[in-house]
């Protein structure tokens, strides 16, 4: 099953001073998965383990950096290192989708992977003088950059090669190898949720879609506590919308809507968003791989059969992560 959002996790915002704020999040168990400081730490950010304490006075310069539907996004200055903080707020319109998206952002916390950003500390608790009465929680995460692949593939005119796009496929597929192992099913891949590192390098962000399977669990029945499963329509797998199982496999269909993106540049359909749901699910709908002359040549032609798989209707004829990744390192090699 999908991890839980147990009653008792649905805790309210908390006035407090500007000092050490220790979270409720503190009072349950993780496992080995927390770091909670006794005192205040010196240095650098770069933990092993996420904290359940924000250090509120060690925050500098924050400045915001862009808004979603469940929260804003800031870079500062913390503990001398320059990170990103996301502020999760309540959702007027459906409170409780706001608060599975802040607890679901928290699945992948204590994992650390190079294609993943790392999350630092997260916390209930909120001062006065930092956040208000609409905010859920806050969460301090590695700061990656300014760039996402959905700028990169639509919003600039830089060239896009296959070295290029292939190396950032087979970056987002060894992230998504490394959570499916840890059970973790992100379940909004598409190229706003890759960030791209001033290294060039593809980081998987933004798990507020996520889901935690039990522990050999490959498949799960879709909670109907979890309203906000899904992610974005475009990139959605076909048994999500027909209400089935979740899996890994999943992910893999959007990877694949993803990989079409970025060889392409071009947008994965058009029309009206019910048109488009319907004819994936029923008529097995995909972005066109016809009249691409970038699919004519011998490594284009590996490619559609690739992309065939990914985004089968059939999520068992779907590659997992684990074969994807020497799959794409195959075909960059031959570059």
């Amino acid at each position: 099953m999908p991890s839980p959002i147990p009653i008792t996790r649905l805790l309210p915002n908390q006035s407090l001073d500007l000092g050490t704020c220790s979270s409720p999040l503190a009072k349950y168990s993780f496992g080995n998965t927390l770091q909670v400081p006794a005192q205040r730490p010196h240095g650098k950010v770069a933990s092993r383990l996420w904290s359940t304490v924000i250090h509120w006075k060690e925050l500098r310069s924050v400045e915001p950096v862009g808004s979603g539907g469940f929260g804003s996004v800031y870079k500062a200055e913390y503990l001398g290192d320059t990170v990103a903080l996301k502020r999760v707020k309540k959702c007027t319109k459906n409170k409780l989708a706001s608060r599975q998206s802040f607890w679901a952002e928290l699945n992948a916390a204590h994992l650390r992977q190079g294609n993943i950003v790392r999350v630092i500390a997260a916390t209930t608790c909120v001062p006065v003088d930092f956040g208000d009465e609409s905010s859920i929680g806050t969460i301090v995460m590695e700061f990656v950059g300014n760039r996402n692949l959905q700028q990169i593939i639509y919003g600039c005119a830089e060239p896009l090669g296959e070295d290029r796009w292939l190396r950032y496929s087979a970056d987002i597929a060894r992230g998504l190898r490394f959570l499916h192992s840890h059970g973790v099913v992100h379940l909004d891949i598409k190229p706003a949720n890759v960030l791209v590192s001033s290294e060039d390098v593809c980081k998987i962000c933004d798990f507020g879609c996520s889901v935690k399977l039990d522990y050999g669990c490959e498949e799960s029945a879709i909670s109907p506590h979890v309203s906000h499963v899904g992610g974005t329509y475009t990139h959605r797998a076909p048994e999500l919308l027909k209400g089935e199982g979740l899996s890994p496999k999943a992910d893999i269909f959007s990877f694949g809507i993803t990989l079409w993106q970025l060889i392409t540049r071009e947008q994965p359909y058009t029309g009206d968003r019910q048109h488009v749901l319907y004819a994936v699910v029923a008529h097995n709908l995909r972005p066109s791989v016809q009249d691409q002359p970038v699919f004519g040549t011998e490594r284009g032609r590996l490619c559609r059969t690739l992309l065939g798989r990914c985004w089968s209707g059939d999520g068992r004829c779907r590659p997992s992560a684990q074969e994807l990744v020497p799959r794409l390192e195959q075909l960059r090699s031959n570059v």
